[in-house]
């Protein structure tokens, strides 16, 4: 007995026509799954993407970032941005600090040499050029101040002054006496030696143009010429040029034993020094 099959329009709607009811959602292919886990934005508003934010541009310098994650491997320590280096471009950057290594081991290896091999007699030399130049200043200092061995004193050093056409010759009376005096105290005890060998230098080139202009024509053997004075000028001058020496109060400075630019400078200052009293008080060019 064969059976009849039935019409497939009495099956209910929810029936496939195999006689099965659906039992998994492929076989309804446009029943939309079910995702477990998170909600997947389908659309723009659910992205939350405004069309007129200009997003963030690429940074290659990362290192400058706050936010960058940190790797256990990596150094914890604030580092310096690092500059882009190119491949022909020389690195420059270790330059001025190895000039400044090399010129610090150059002095290091100066002062060594000097601590073992000494400096001979330089500072004995040094010394007694001092000493001399100094006593010499502080001997005409007092016959100027006090009139003893046969000096003008002070009244007839003013006295002098006015006769040779100085201005303000009592001034300048004063000004020449404590420039010898001090100047060549301080040459003796070494102390701002600089100082006191201008003060001793720009003394001795007033003197020096005095004894020059007493007499018609270029003069320079004594007893009429300059030529004592010539020599405490060279004196005076190299004592500013090559520093106290060691035997001194500021032996222990640095440029007691290497004068540089200062020295230049404290010459220079003399020399001007003895230009202007020159002129403001004296009168006319000390250059011709």
């Amino acid at each position: 007995m064969t059976e009849t099959p039935r019409d497939k329009s009495d099956l209910p709607a929810d029936v496939p026509p195999t006689g099965r009811a659906a039992g998994s959602p492929y076989d309804a292919p446009t029943e939309k799954l079910p995702v477990a886990g998170r909600n997947f934005p389908q659309t723009d508003d659910d992205l939350d993407i405004d069309p007129t934010q200009q997003l963030p541009t690429y940074r290659p310098d990362f290192d400058d970032e706050p936010s960058r994650k940190q790797y256990a491997f990596e150094d914890s320590s604030p580092s310096i941005p690092m500059q882009k280096q190119y491949a022909f471009e020389p690195d420059t950057s270790a330059a001025p600090a190895a000039a400044v290594a090399t010129k610090t081991r150059r002095r290091n290896r100066q002062v060594d040499e000097d601590e073992l091999r000494g400096r001979g007699t330089l500072d004995l030399g040094l010394l007694l050029l001092r000493v001399g130049v100094g006593a010499l200043f502080v001997f005409h200092g007092l016959q100027k101040l006090t009139g003893w061995w046969g000096g003008p004193g002070l009244d007839g050093m003013r006295d002098a002054l006015d006769a040779m056409g100085w201005e303000q010759p009592r001034l300048c009376a004063i000004l020449l006496t404590v420039g010898e005096l001090a100047g060549g105290s301080l040459l003796i005890l070494g102390l701002a030696t600089p100082l006191a060998a201008g003060a001793v230098l720009a003394v001795i080139i007033n003197a020096w143009l005095a004894r020059q202009g007493a007499e018609h024509g270029l003069q320079f053997t004594a007893p009429n010429g300059p030529e004592y004075e010539t020599l405490l000028m060279i004196g005076a001058a190299a004592i500013i040029l090559t520093g106290p020496g060691k035997y001194a109060v500021d032996g222990g400075r640095g440029w007691a034993t290497r004068p540089y630019v200062g020295s230049l400078l404290a010459l220079f200052a003399a020399v001007a020094a003895a230009a202007c009293t020159w002129i403001f008080l004296r009168g006319g060019n000390p250059f011709v």
